[in-house]
Order: structure tokens, then sequence, then C-alpha cells
């Protein structure tokens, strides 16, 4: 086993938390800002990279780092170690309401995860995280997950942030039609794309978006129910600052083409 074997526990319902137990030298590597709290022995130190690559050099780290740039997350990341005697506790916390995903990657398919860009929260050291294009056009341009989307590879646990309710769906030769931007993660067996979601009254007055995200294939996938950028827009839709002629066919029209 190349990542170091971490133990774990969820802890919460609504926002969620999770609380990583380490030994003597152990370490995860998390998003800068994620923790939470850490016990007395643990350090932490800020590095460009995940740290997976141990004879990686200087232009690579710097490399690597310049895409974490690209999905969205910061340029740097935290390794919390334990340096002290006995197991020691590290948390980190959910950036937004919603659900802390534990995934083996040890029992994903070629033991790679293709992942919402803000997705990640942290994993084992000797976990592997790189940028994953998305090939297909359509699906960058008017999909929720957009081009750029993180691709995490290991053999030990990583923990992947999502909002509202989390759905694990296994797909056999099948195809699964999902609302833009509720994807949160898949195996790279399944195909993902971007395709209408009907005729065109369908698509106006359907009140389910101009297009869905579509994932066809054999493998597992995972939906959230409550995206953030959905949130921001229904809390915005609510707030003060909302248009009266909201509510009005008019209104209605004009906020979908806006």
């Amino acid at each position: 086993m190349i990542s170091h074997e971490i133990d774990y526990k969820i802890i919460g319902d609504d926002i969620q938390v999770v609380e990583i137990e380490l030994d003597p030298n152990e370490t995860v590597i998390a998003e800068a800002g994620a923790m939470l709290f850490m016990e007395d022995g643990i350090q932490f130190e800020t590095k460009m990279g995940d740290g997976s690559e141990a004879n990686q050099s200087i232009m690579g780290k710097i490399f690597q780092a310049g895409t974490r740039l690209i999905t969205g997350e910061s340029l740097f990341m935290t390794h919390f170690t334990n340096r002290g005697v006995g197991k020691k506790k590290v948390a980190f916390a959910a950036p937004y309401p919603g659900t802390v995903m534990p995934i083996d990657l040890s029992k994903i398919y070629s033991n790679e995860l293709i992942v919402q860009k803000d997705g990640f929260l942290c994993a084992a050291m000797g976990t592997s995280m790189k940028i994953h294009f998305n090939q297909r056009f359509g699906s960058g341009l008017f999909g929720g997950e957009g081009f750029i989307l993180q691709k995490i590879k290991g053999d030990g646990m990583a923990f992947v942030h999502a909002g509202g309710v989390v759905m694990e769906r296994q797909l056999n030769n099948e195809t699964l039609r999902v609302d833009t931007g509720c994807v949160v993660a898949f195996e790279q067996s399944l195909s993902f794309d971007i395709q209408r979601s009907g005729g065109l009254k369908s698509m106006v007055f359907g009140g389910e978006g101009m297009f869905l995200a579509t994932l066809r294939g054999t493998g597992r996938c995972w939906i959230q129910s409550m995206p953030i950028s959905k949130l921001i827009q229904r809390l915005s839709a609510a707030g003060p600052n909302a248009r009266k002629e909201s509510g009005s066919v008019i209104g209605g029209l004009g906020n979908l083409f806006e």
C-alpha cells in the first residue's frame, strides 16, 4: 500500500466534520483552511503539491500547483503529521452545509476518481491530485461541472465534500440523466456529457433547465441534492434585492435568459 492507512470518523448530520486518527508519523493532506482542530503532537506544514511524488522536481511541483489554481483550489496544500507518541487526532470541516463522503480509492475502478473541481477536502498521504479536462465541449459550455475537474488517484482513503444529501448510484450499462451541477464524482469507466433536456417547450417551461448531465456506462457515481451554486441562487432569489416581478411569467422568462 502506497498511501498511509488512516482511521476516521464522520461527525454531524447537516454540516459534517471528518475526524482523522493518525498513528505516529502518519500524514493526512488537506485543503488550506479546512482544519477544524488538532491535538497536541500534530504538526502541520504547508507545501506546494500533494507529496505523492517524493522525488518530483521543483518545476514539477510548480506545474502541479498551477493546475490547482485552474481548478479553483489553493496554490498550496497542508500536510498534517503525527510527530507525538501514540495516536493523535485532527479534524476537518466542510466549507458549507452538506455531506462528507469517505471514499476508499482502492475499491474504485483503476484507483482513480473524477471529482468536481471544489469537492476535495482531505486524503491520506500518498494520494495524487491532478487536473482532469472534460473532453466534450458541451459539458464544459453548458454543464455546472465545467471543462476542468479533479482526478484523485491512490489506494487509501479520500474525503470529498458535497452539498445537501449524497446518493451513490451503480450503473450497469445504463444511462442516468442528472441536473447539471449535481454530479459530485464518478468513476472513469463512465462517460460524462451534457445533453438537451427535451424539446423547446420542455426546455423553456419545464423548470428543469435547458440541459441535463448524462452519465453512461458501467460504474459508480455520486450525486448531490444541493450544490453550492443552486443554494446561492435560491438564497439570492429570496433576498431583499430580488426583483418583485420574478414571480410572474415574464419575470420567470427574464431570469431564464439572464
